[in-house]
């Protein structure tokens, strides 16, 4: 009887949501078989962070000893805004923070495929009196202040959040950061003004890379707490209130310790790559957004804005690299905002200074080369006496055009003399010479070697690259084996599918 209650309370919306062929795509077989060699379960909790400065989005999955692993990493396909929070509606900025998502957050009507809502803003930023509002994690490949996917990836990541919920998994947090909070990334930005913020939110980092188990997050006095817990003569759990003063609470021991031992070898790092005179990141304020480097190389004049990629690669290393996912025809690469950029303020930088090298230019000494084989032919007194009867000069290069110079190294010259004035008149007079022989003329006069040979022009650079590229494939699987599901067919849904399962929560 209670069934057919809740069936008579369905509506045709519950209905077609339990029914919806994106949402309830199965997890695929080569990461459910990459769960299995992690020791990780299918419906065991997940938690994600986003990074900016990397476009990565990673998906970290408990394991059977209770701790958390990373299951996969996503590049990202587009985010907009710049480094730094969210402050207030229609900043283009994405979210950075701690945030958590239930399953009422998912949408599997959304506009851009599949999505999920962030959950911007959270206690702290409504503290601050920050505005703002659906702010997602979807498909699309398009961003005005989310994080945007390919179809294909927001596929798996939806199935995975969707699978943790069955598991029992209340919400899964998202941490959504700048950057990965290292010490050479923190001495790169160490004038950013959000620096203080970044400095807060990077205890939570450091709490769960030390415990690799989801931080508990509370907000007071208008700040990020972690990890807190009752004072041991407490009755009760602290209240937290995010514009209030924080209760009394503790954390635990083991914990502040490692966080502790962290901190101390990551500022000592810090203090040493100041020392050394680490650059200063640029403040990119024309610059919106950012995008990894795999799509941004998929895209004529694509560009990875504030986005970075692995050292060594480039976007033409790139290019013929597997797309994970499809990228639409209307995909937006970051550009820079030129009014935003001049009516910015100068930025406040170290300043960097270039120290040059100076160029070690190599002059080729024509002169006493010349001199030399004169004196080696007998030449001198001919040539003189040639140029004095008005009989040309000795040019080596008469016949040979010149190499061509570079801005710093002069055009060798060569020693192979061809027939001139000055040689011809030389083999007249020595005819009438008494006693003069003939063969030691041979020998003097044969042609020397070359003492440089003409440079080889540099290679043209193959230009056959963009004509090249391969055509994109709608896939997210870095193998041809996984399977996927076609566009428009209708899945098996299991009985127990999402939505109707937490329907009632909505």
């Amino acid at each position: 009887m209670t069934a057919s209650v809740l069936l008579a309370g369905c509506n045709t919306d519950q209905i077609s949501l339990a029914t919806n062929a994106k949402a309830n795509q199965p997890v695929p077989p080569k990461l459910i078989a990459a769960m299995a060699e992690k020791d990780m379960d299918l419906q065991s909790p997940i938690l994600v962070r986003l990074f900016k400065q990397e476009a990565e989005l990673e998906v970290w999955k408990q394991t059977r000893s209770g701790k958390f692993a990373l299951l996969k990493t996503y590049p990202i396909c587009r985010w907009s805004g710049d480094l730094g929070p969210k402050v207030r509606e229609g900043d283009r900025q994405a979210p950075e923070g701690f945030y958590s998502i239930n399953p009422g957050q998912m949408n599997p009507q959304s506009a851009y495929y599949l999505s999920f809502n962030t959950g911007y803003p959270n206690a702290f930023d409504k503290a601050l009196g920050r505005t703002g509002s659906q702010l997602m994690v979807h498909g699309d490949c398009s961003s005005r202040g989310c994080y945007a996917m390919t179809d294909e990836q927001i596929a798996e990541i939806y199935s995975l959040g969707r699978e943790s919920f069955f598991g029992g998994q209340k919400a899964f947090q998202l941490q959504a950061y700048p950057f990965k909070m290292t010490p050479v990334n923190m001495a790169r930005h160490r004038n950013n003004p959000n620096m203080p913020f970044w400095k807060m939110i990077k205890e939570g980092y450091d709490h769960f890379e030390v415990t690799r188990q989801e931080p508990k997050v509370d907000f007071c006095e208008k700040k990020y707490v972690f990890d807190a817990a009752k004072p041991a003569d407490a009755r009760r759990d602290p209240v937290f209130d995010a514009s209030a003063k924080c209760p009394a609470y503790v954390i635990p021991e083991d914990i502040v310790e490692a966080v502790r031992g962290k901190q101390a070898k990551d500022e000592t790092e810090y203090a040493r790559l100041v020392a050394k005179g680490t650059p200063v990141a640029r403040m990119n304020t024309g610059i919106d957004g950012g995008m990894n480097k795999v799509f941004a190389a998929k895209i004529p004049e694509g560009s990875t804005g504030l986005s970075e990629g692995a050292e060594g690669t480039t976007l033409q290393m790139l290019a013929m690299a597997k797309a994970p996912g499809t990228i639409p025809g209307h995909v937006n690469p970051p550009k820079p905002n030129l009014d935003a950029a001049a009516s910015a303020p100068a930025p406040q930088e170290e300043p960097v200074v270039a120290v040059s090298t100076p160029a070690t230019t190599r002059v080729a000494a024509a002169a006493p080369a010349e001199k030399a084989q004169e004196k080696s032919s007998g030449g001198g007194f001919f040539s003189n006496l040639g140029r004095k009867m008005g009989l040309g000069t000795a040019d080596t290069t008469a016949t040979t055009p010149p190499p061509q110079a570079t801005a710093s190294v002069a055009p060798a010259q060569t020693s192979v003399t061809p027939t001139t004035a000055a040689s011809r008149l030389k083999a007249a007079v020595t005819r009438f010479v008494p006693g003069h022989d003939k063969s030691r003329d041979t020998a003097k006069d044969a042609p020397k070697p070359a003492v440089a040979a003409k440079p080889a022009e540099p290679a043209k650079p193959d230009t056959r690259l963009a004509a090249t590229r391969p055509a994109l494939k709608p896939s997210v699987s870095d193998g041809a084996g996984e399977a996927t599901q076609i566009m428009g067919a209708a899945p098996v849904v299991q009985s127990n599918s999402f939505d109707s399962r937490f329907g009632a929560m909505k």
